[in-house]
């Protein structure tokens, strides 16, 4: 099987090819992909719909932040719609399908919604289906209910497993990447009870997916010697495939361990999922950063990405979106990613920066202030257009545009007690503030420093403040010589030209023209922003929109980002299945139903019920011939 998208290097295992099978087509991947990047190594770039406009949606991201690539996983009994292709690991038969279409994939017919745009805008269902009335039971709400949803039920007994669990420490770690991973060691060797959490199935965070050296060495290397470390030490508990996913009173944090998920047929015995709630003394939320995009016209089609992402697929997944690629950035990440796609073999067309003094790079054309205005290709990225800094317009050939806006430091699980992030203009992004949860610190991307260097230093000082406030006694670890990378961000939310519509929430299909007339309508609170317009109301909770939609927010009202707000995070972090909450307690609950004295002979004279607490109770008594 050809894979046409496939690149040298890697952290994947070409010595296990996988077999699986998506839309009824078999594809072949290796161990260590992940469903998403062995899709693009086969050049599939059509994954999905999105919810209200049916639009065409292909990979965004390469994380749990992902919008676009929901599919149902697996088949039968075991059936998982919404579920993150670029967080389900590859195994031997996975089958996967694609959702929310009516008729098939390439040939939507619920597409015909994108017809209707102008009348399905934001609040469109606050004015409409409201005349004639008897309408709305026989005609609007079937209707509404047959479109609503993404992916489907199997309808069938789940047959897995799930277990709740209890786990204590003096120091929980949330993240596994260069700050966790530092934090880790210094508690570790300090004799600590250190459990380390991260959701990935490798530890090493970024540093999986760079290019660099950390202690002298490849930051892999660096990576699996701190690993095998902390490994043969019996105080420290390591848990991959771990997401924190909520941080709640007196140092207690919910931890769903994903047990079985990258497995073809579970392990009889043992559970798919096990929620662990962790008692900790003391926390460090190394969490990490999620990037941001530059919102333009057109911006939804499959092959624009994340350049951070497109980065990530290269250097860990040894896949590309496309054999030429461009990228759009603000700041020298994107540039980082030229680099690296470059490295691999891939045609980089031209760095568009929105910088006038964008530094030049060997080997690739850089167009200095100058803005991406819009895109062209049906199913698929063909090209884009590009508006440089004197008006001048120009159409550039490409089947991949890697976006880079920023980055926004995962702060959610420092609100889970109401807290509140606060605005950095150096980096252009909300950071933690200071009422987060008692107990909780934070290190790294997490708290606004991007640099592997920062991160790791941030990381050995919070673990060692912690351990003081234990009363352990601690020294500080030598750090590892690693690359101190500079940012130079200038702002860039949205492109104010171009003609067609410019879209901020992938999924939900919020457009910058829905915050426009949020704002024309006085819905211009953040809360009322959210729930009128649906802006990161969908599986990804808008990781990668809503500080762009807060922008344009501010800019309308003529505030700043800061003196706009922003709305707050509430658990969980990621989606969490049911059974994983429900544990063991499955089927009927254990409590008596109580039947009132009358309950026979309502039950004889056809009488509905309803549950009123423990009690059964006749709601009426219908006559012959009644409905």
């Amino acid at each position: 099987m050809t894979q046409s998208n496939r690149l040298n290097g890697g952290l994947i295992n070409r010595g296990k090819p996988l077999n699986f099978n998506f839309d009824g087509r078999t594809y072949q991947g290796y161990e260590g992909d992940t469903l998403a990047s062995a899709l693009m190594a086969n050049g599939v770039r059509f994954l999905g719909r999105s919810f209200k406009y049916h639009r065409p949606r292909g990979i965004f991201t390469a994380g749990s932040e992902e919008p676009n690539a929901l599919v149902e996983l697996r088949s039968g009994a075991r059936q998982e719609p919404n579920t993150r292709a670029t967080v389900a690991e590859l195994y031997e038969g996975l089958v996967a399908c694609s959702q929310n279409y009516k008729g098939s994939l390439r040939y939507d017919l619920l597409a015909l919604n994108d017809l209707f745009s102008d009348i399905l805008s934001a609040g469109f269902y606050y004015k409409t289906f409201m005349w004639p009335a008897a309408f709305w039971e026989k005609v609007y709400e079937p209707i509404i209910r047959s479109a609503a949803g993404l992916g489907r039920l199997s309808g069938e007994d789940d047959p897995d497993e799930y277990e709740k669990g209890f786990l204590h420490c003096d120091l929980l770690v949330i993240g596994g990447g260069p700050a966790g991973l530092m934090a880790a060691l210094t508690a570790g060797r300090a004799g600590a009870n250190v459990i380390l959490a991260d959701e990935d199935c490798r530890f090493g965070g970024r540093l999986n997916v760079e290019q660099e050296d950390v202690g002298g060495k490849p930051a892999v290397e660096w990576v699996e010697q701190a690993v095998a470390e902390l490994t043969a030490m019996d105080n420290v508990r390591l848990m991959p495939r771990s997401t924190a996913m909520g941080a709640f009173d007196h140092g207690i944090y919910g931890v769903v361990e994903r047990v079985q998920d990258h497995l073809h047929t579970p392990v009889e015995g043992k559970p798919r999922q096990t929620l662990w709630r962790v008692y900790s003394k003391r926390a460090i939320l190394c969490a990490g950063a999620t990037e941001r995009p530059i919102v333009f016209p057109d911006n939804d089609r499959p092959g624009v990405m994340l350049a951070g992402s497109m980065r990530a697929y290269a250097n860990r997944w040894a896949a590309t979106p496309a054999r030429m690629v461009a990228v759009f950035t603000n700041n020298d990440d994107g540039h980082r990613t030229a680099v690296d796609l470059m490295a691999k073999g891939v045609d980089v067309t031209a760095i568009v920066d929105a910088r006038l003094d964008a530094p030049t790079l060997t080997g690739v054309r850089l167009i200095s202030g100058a803005h991406v205005i819009g895109t062209k290709g049906r199913h698929g990225l063909s090209s884009i257009r590009v508006r440089q800094a004197d008006g001048r317009e120009e159409t550039l050939a490409c089947g991949a545009l890697g976006v880079s806006g920023g980055w926004n430091p995962n702060v959610h699980l420092t609100c889970h007690q109401g807290g509140r992030p606060v605005w950095n203009e150096s980096i252009a992004a909300f950071v933690p503030g200071q009422n987060i949860p008692v107990g909780m610190s934070v290190a790294g991307a997490a708290k606004g420093l991007f640099s592997t260097e920062d991160a790791l230093r941030s990381g050995a000082e919070e673990a060692l403040a912690a351990l003081e406030i234990l009363g352990i006694a601690a020294s500080a670890l030598k750090l590892p010589r690693a690359v101190n990378s500079a940012y130079n961000l200038q702002p860039l939310y949205h492109v104010p030209h171009g003609k067609g519509r410019a879209w901020l929430d992938l999924q939900n299909d919020v457009t910058v023209k829905d915050v426009k007339l949020a704002h024309q309508e006085n819905y211009r609170s953040v809360e009322h922003l959210k729930r009128y317009t649906t802006l990161g109301m969908g599986t990804d909770q808008g990781k990668t929109a809503n500080v762009n939609a807060l922008a344009i927010m501010a800019e309308l009202t003529g505030k700043s980002i800061p003196e706009t707000g922003t709305t707050i995070f509430r658990p969980p972090y990621t989606p969490v299945t049911l059974g994983t909450i429900g544990g063991r307690t499955v089927g009927k609950h254990f409590h008596p139903t109580r039947e009132t004295p009358t309950d026979k002979w309502a039950r004889e004279h056809n009488a509905p019920f309803d549950i009123a607490g423990d009690w059964m109770r006749a709601r009426w008594f219908p006559q012959p011939g009644e409905t």
